[in-house]
C-alpha cells in the first residue's frame, strides 16, 4: 500500500432483493472460497427463518441485530518507553460495522444448530435481543475500554 495517498473506498453495490449496502457486506464476509451463491441462500434463508420466528420483516431484525453488535470503544496497544498500555479509543463508523458483521458471522458458525442458515438466524435472533455471544463480545470490549481508560491520554 502506497503511503502518499489513502486507499480509495469502493462502492458496495446493494443486494438484489433488499436493495441494501449492508446485506451486501455481509454476504460477502459471510462467503468461502469464492462461492457467493451459497453464501446468498445462507443469509436469505436465515432471514426467512426470521420471519417465521418473530413475525417481523428479517431485514429489520437482521438490522437491529447489527446496530446491537457495533462497538463503540475499543482498545489498541500503544508502546510508551518500554511499556504497552492498552488504550481505549473511538472505533470508526465503518469499522464499527465491520467488526460487528465480523462477530455475527464468527459466532453464528460456532453454533450447534444443524444447518448455517439455522445457526445465523439464531445468532441474529439473540443479537436483536440484546443476548448471545455476539452481545457478550460487545460488553467484554467496551468492558476492557472502560478498564482501560487511565491511560487514554496516550491516545494519539
Amino acid at each position: 500500500m502506497s503511503r502518499r495517498t489513502r486507499a480509495e473506498k469502493r462502492e458496495t453495490a446493494p443486494d438484489p432483493i433488499f436493495l441494501k449496502q449492508v446485506v451486501t457486506k455481509f454476504i460477502n464476509n459471510m462467503m468461502l472460497d469464492g462461492k457467493k451463491s451459497i453464501a446468498e441462500k445462507i443469509f436469505y434463508d436465515a432471514v426467512e427463518i426470521l420471519e417465521q420466528k418473530t413475525g417481523q420483516p428479517g431485514v429489520e431484525v437482521f438490522e437491529q441485530a447489527l446496530n446491537n453488535s457495533k462497538p463503540a470503544l475499543e482498545v489498541k496497544s500503544r508502546r510508551v518507553g518500554g511499556a504497552t498500555y492498552q488504550v481505549p479509543i473511538e472505533v470508526r463508523p465503518d469499522r464499527r460495522t465491520a467488526l460487528a458483521i465480523r462477530w455475527l458471522i464468527g459466532f453464528a458458525r460456532s453454533r450447534s444448530e444443524k444447518s448455517m442458515s439455522e445457526r445465523l438466524a439464531g445468532e441474529l435472533l439473540a443479537a436483536s435481543r440484546g443476548e448471545g455471544s455476539t452481545i457478550k463480545k460487545k460488553d467484554d470490549t467496551h468492558r476492557m475500554a472502560e478498564a482501560n481508560k487511565a491511560f487514554a491520554h496516550y491516545r494519539w
